[in-house]
């Protein structure tokens, strides 16, 4: 098995060497590099390609939320998890927009960790608990001032889903697993893996975090219901 190539970027040492202990202890995660601040973290990406970019918001040189626009634009098959010491941060909000694929508060737990490593690497959302589906769609929908990419997008890009993706889009905004939607909708996993593959593809979507600021921008769920 290949393990899960990932860079870890903070300007602590304490909390780089911390985290790359933990991570690098487990059978199928392998840290290539660590970098202290955001533009040894994008150099890292670009020398070693890993999957997943632990990536410190606030960091001296280049922020973690620049260098998270350069290594999602550049290296779009890297994933980065945006790490925070804030539950509710706008930096937080902005690396959505920056293609960060989901977040953590740096008091993790260890075992969360390296499993939020493996859901990202696997194209999953990941969210850290406190930052609710609520707060992403009332943020999503009514952010004074959000960046271009967030203007809503018009409702014909629905259009090019099935009624089953559809539902499917709705379901991953309310935040639930593969597992979930399988039972809401009565069929099986693999399935479900399909009709999301199919939903990132045709909307152009990164991951299944951007799914749901996508469906709350699109009006395809409103902040707050379910």
């Amino acid at each position: 098995m290949t393990p899960i190539r990932v860079v870890v970027a903070d300007d602590q040492e304490l909390v780089r060497a911390g985290f790359g202990m933990i991570l690098d202890a487990q059978p199928d995660i392998e840290v290539v590099a660590e970098a202290a601040d955001g533009a040894e973290a994008v150099e890292a990406v670009r020398v070693h390609g890993p999957d997943v970019l632990l990536l410190d918001v606030r960091m001296p040189v280049m922020d973690g939320l620049e260098a998270a626009r350069r290594v999602c634009a550049e290296f779009p098959s890297t994933k980065v998890i945006m790490l925070t010491t804030f539950d509710v941060d706008d930096y937080v909000f902005d690396a959505l927009y920056a293609g960060a694929s989901g977040f953590l508060l740096k008091d993790v737990r260890r075992d969360d960790l390296a499993h939020g490593v493996r859901m990202v690497a696997s194209g999953e959302a990941l969210l850290a608990p406190s930052v609710t589906r609520r707060l992403i769609g009332e943020f999503a929908a009514r952010r004074p001032g959000a960046p271009e990419r967030a203007v809503r997008p018009p409702s014909r890009l629905l259009e090019q889903l099935t009624g089953r993706e559809q539902e499917t889009l709705r379901l991953i905004a309310r935040g639930l697993s593969n597992a979930e939607i399988a039972a809401e909708l009565v069929v099986s996993e693999h399935t479900v893996k399909t009709h999301v593959s199919n939903v990132l593809s045709k909307l152009g979507l990164r991951d299944r975090v951007h799914a749901v600021v996508f469906a709350y921008e699109a009006g395809a769920v409103v902040a707050g219901e379910g």
